[in-house]
């Protein structure tokens, strides 16, 4: 305003110097410092020539002010027709300093000021530093801080310039200290209040941050609110109001929500109309809301998302279908309707792959569901983009729609990949409970040559195992999908350091493998191998039966086996999962061909099921049996299962379970174990949620020897708590145990963990 009655009054005096005709022929600026003059004469409204009048001058002075350069103009005649303009420029900031802050980071504090013109080398104004102070608060206010106070200190510097200090007092987070809801009276305050994500707090709150107030926060928690009324039948419910207050020590906040009920409706009719193109009653079998049930706006969305894929499927890829309710508030009743409009069906013209620089393109193509010059599928083109996700060899893998250019029933299909690095030179050294030391070297290719064909060569070496190995598998041998590969391998095994009983093993063998798809998510497999095992029992060894074994079948042995599988895999991660199931049974026979026969079947089960955003229930479940046959009366005892440890039944000690000999397990030839989890996420780590997980577990299970049948009454328990982490010197799992039927015999162990590292 100041500076506003000082232009009016230079106006005022200035108007009347111009009664006489003045024809500029020079322009002259006086007082200029950072400023150039050809910037001064780009704001001008006159040049040399013109006749200057009251208004040019006018014109003149708020041109200048308003360029923001400037504290003062004079605008005055100087002789032989010159023009004399004369200003006094505001200063240049030559600093800016932030101290106190700590929640915002002084640099992008900077860089974010500075895309509003605050910034160092800027003419510095009063207002533009006043709205930055607004801004601040408004950021503190945004992360709970109302109690901030923003202090500024403008110094003046040589050459018109100031240094300015900004001085911040955070305060502390104000936390909700109640919430009321006000109108409700089918529900209460804490079934209400605990489907949102503001509480008043809980003993994880200093990491979660639910006590902590935000707008955004509460717009959400109204639209959840709402969802859960109309999710309920509440057609007519609303929110009427919020109030939020602090109180006088700005460090609570208390939040009121008054809303109206309503009553509840149900569904009196589903119709369906538009252009049924698939019939009727298919339609409505995809439709879960059904006449005489409670009202809910989520059965509503899910079911016209039903249809509406329903379409997709049949090559409507632009299928709209709108849920239209016709309310009777007398009898309480809807009345819903389904509009159907498909539009018009597309077909694929081109699948175009964008990203594969290394990868062949025949390799993507060959995971593609949905074909070229085909009616589009939407069910299929998900399930394109899922296999080449779960191919290994792509980052990222996205997919868009793109209708072609100058028709009405064609469009393109565009996947972008985002490839990683496919395999890796690896040497490690890791320790387990179970293993003991363990080294390894890995050459891995999951895609060599950018041909999807798989190379493994390995050393794996441990206080029990010393392994080499070399394995091929080409997953495409032929075009239906069907994998072929090879391994061969040698392994030297000392019982003993395995908790069992002493005596060492070396095998030399191999195989030839085939997997046949038969649906998406499940394989058929077949192997032929070949194993030559020779049996080295201790002069220490003390148990009868192994004596006998080797007196009977001898200590060289030559099999043939042959194994038959099944796998079906919907998980959608293969390495910390949080729905679906991984399933398994295999079929190994030792044929007659060999000098040993015998049989070994198993079956394995993982259930993944989330019951909250955060929250999975797992089951676990791993059952074999196996005997001998033929010539050999009864399993080769290295060929038994065993039980306990961190992998099977936590809290007992690393295969420990069954009957003893000379106080050593000697395993069994059936196996039962199994357990059920709750996987929770780690909430100070989100950055990691990915990678790192807890649970809390029940584990069960133990192994029968031939003479033996299952018998409910030997099945050890124990229960804990177990963290997975898959961090980049490879997996690390920890698991703190507590065996709930313990037996004298038992060997314990509370404590159990595996951890690897590669360099």
């Amino acid at each position: 305003m100041k500076r506003l009655l000082t232009a009016l009054a230079l106006i005022c005096i200035t108007s009347t110097a111009w009664a006489e005709e003045f024809i500029i022929k020079d322009i002259r600026v006086e007082g200029l410092q950072r400023i150039s003059a050809g910037a001064v004469f780009n704001y001008l409204p006159v040049k040399v020539g013109d006749e200057l009048t009251e208004n040019d001058v006018q014109g003149i002075i708020r041109s200048l002010f308003k360029s923001k350069y400037f504290n003062d103009v004079q605008v005055d005649s100087g002789e032989d027709g010159v023009l004399v303009i004369k200003v006094s420029e505001r200063p240049a900031i030559s600093s800016i300093e932030f101290v106190g802050n700590k929640d915002i980071d002084g640099d992008e504090l900077a860089k974010s000021l500075s895309q509003i013109g605050f910034a160092e080398g800027q003419v510095f104004e009063q207002a533009m530093l006043e709205r930055v102070e607004l801004e601040l608060q408004r950021q503190y206010f945004s992360r709970g801080k109302y109690g901030v106070d923003i202090q500024s200190e403008v110094t003046p510097l040589s050459r018109n310039r100031v240094g300015i200090r900004i001085t911040m007092a955070e305060g502390v987070v104000a936390t909700i200290g109640e919430i009321n809801i006000v109108g409700n009276e089918n529900y209460d305050d804490e079934e209400i209040i605990s489907e949102i994500e503001s509480s008043t707090g809980g003993w994880l709150s200093f990491l979660t941050k639910d006590n902590q107030y935000s707008r955004q926060k509460l717009s959400a928690d109204l639209e959840t609110i709402r969802s859960f009324y109309l999710d309920r039948g509440y057609v007519d419910f609303t929110v009427e109001s919020t109030q939020v207050t602090i109180s006088d020590d700005k460090k609570q906040i208390f939040i009121t929500i008054n809303i109206t009920e309503g009553v509840r409706y149900k569904i009196n009719e589903v119709r369906l109309a538009g252009n049924l193109i698939v019939p009727q009653e298919e339609l409505f079998d995809l439709v879960t809301i059904r006449k005489n049930s409670v009202f809910s706006r989520k059965a509503i969305n899910d079911s016209s998302e039903n249809l509406t894929d329903r379409l997709g499927n049949d090559g409507y890829a632009f299928a709209n279908v709108n849920a239209v309710p016709d309310i009777d508030r007398e009898t309480r009743e809807v009345d819903l309707t389904f509009f159907v409009d498909p539009g018009r069906r597309a077909y694929v013209r081109r699948i175009n792959i964008a990203g594969n620089s290394k990868t062949r393109d025949e390799v993507l193509r060959q995971e593609m569901r949905q074909q070229e010059s085909a009616w589009i599928d939407t069910g299929k083109v998900e399930q394109s983009r899922e296999r080449l996700s779960r191919l290994g060899y792509f980052e990222n893998v996205n997919v868009e729609t793109i209708p072609v250019t100058g028709t009405t029933d064609q469009v393109d299909l565009d996947f972008d990949v985002t490839e990683t690095a496919s395999g890796s030179i690896s040497a490690g050294v890791g320790f387990s409970q179970s293993d003991g030391i363990i080294f390894n070297a890995n050459l891995t290719q999951r895609n060599f040559l950018g041909s999807g064909k798989h190379i493994r060569l390995g050393f794996n070496n441990s206080d029990i195992n010393t392994t080499y190995s070399f394995g091929y598998t080409n997953p495409f041998a032929t075009i239906d999908g069907i994998s072929q590969g090879f391994n061969a391998f040698y392994r030297e095994t000392d019982a003993r350091e395995a908790n069992l009983a002493n005596y060492r093993t070396e095998t030399l063998g191999g195989d030839i493998n085939f997997g046949v798809p038969i649906s998406e998510n499940n394989r058929i497999s077949l192997a032929l191998g070949f194993e030559q095992t020779e049996l080295d029992l201790s002069d220490f060894n003390r148990i009868q039966r192994y004596n006998d074994f080797i007196d009977r079948e001898g200590d060289k042995f030559t099999a043939i086996p042959v194994t038959i599988g099944w796998t079906s895999d919907t998980r959608d991660s293969a390495l910390l999962p949080t729905s679906g199931m991984e399933q398994s049974i295999s079929a190994e026979i030792a044929t007659p061909v060999g000098d040993l026969q015998f049989y070994k079947i198993r079956y394995r089960n993982n259930w993944f099921r989330p019951i909250s955003d955060d929250l999975t229930f797992a089951l676990r479940t791993d059952l074999g049996y196996a005997d001998g046959y033929g010539d050999t009366s009864e399993l080769p005892f290295f060929e038994n299962f065993y039980a306990g440890g961190i992998r099977s039944v936590r809290g007992f000690r690393a295969n420990t379970l069954g009957i003893r000999e000379d106080d050593r397990p000697l395993g069994g030839n059936m196996l039962v174990t199994g357990g059920a989890e709750v996987i929770f996420p780690v909430p100070f780590m989100k950055k990691t949620l990915r990678s790192f997980r807890l649970s809390a577990f029940v584990d069960a299970g133990n192994v029968y020897d031939v003479d033996q049948s299952f018998d409910a009454g030997l099945l050890r328990y124990s229960t804990g708590v177990s963290a997975i982490w898959i961090s980049p010197f490879g997996a690390m799992s920890f698991s703190i145990a507590a065996p709930l039927n313990a037996q004298s015999e038992d060997e314990t162990e509370a404590f159990q963990f595996s951890l690897g590292s590669t360099f």
